[in-house]
């Protein structure tokens, strides 16, 4: 996660220089997931529709939905 965040944060710098004066800095805690070949065409189709489907549900509920389903322990802090 460390050079995957370092790295982004290089490319986001060189490619758009004019964000300097206000920085670009990541959120202090992170989640990352990964997907299994046969759900790229649903997660393609969800990033897609994410602005559509987020006026419905907010991507909080939808995060709590599926660390619920998936019998992740979390507290309300670490969502925030």
């Amino acid at each position: 996660m460390q050079l995957l965040k370092g790295n982004s944060s290089k490319w986001l710098r060189e490619t758009f220089p004019e964000l300097r004066p206000q920085g670009f800095a990541w959120q202090e805690g992170f989640g990352a997931f990964s997907i299994g070949v046969s759900g790229v065409e649903d997660t393609i189709h969800y990033i897609q529709t994410q602005e559509e489907h987020h006026r419905k549900k907010s991507f909080r509920e939808e995060l709590e939905v599926f660390l619920k389903k998936h019998g992740y322990d979390y507290t309300a802090e670490m969502l925030n």
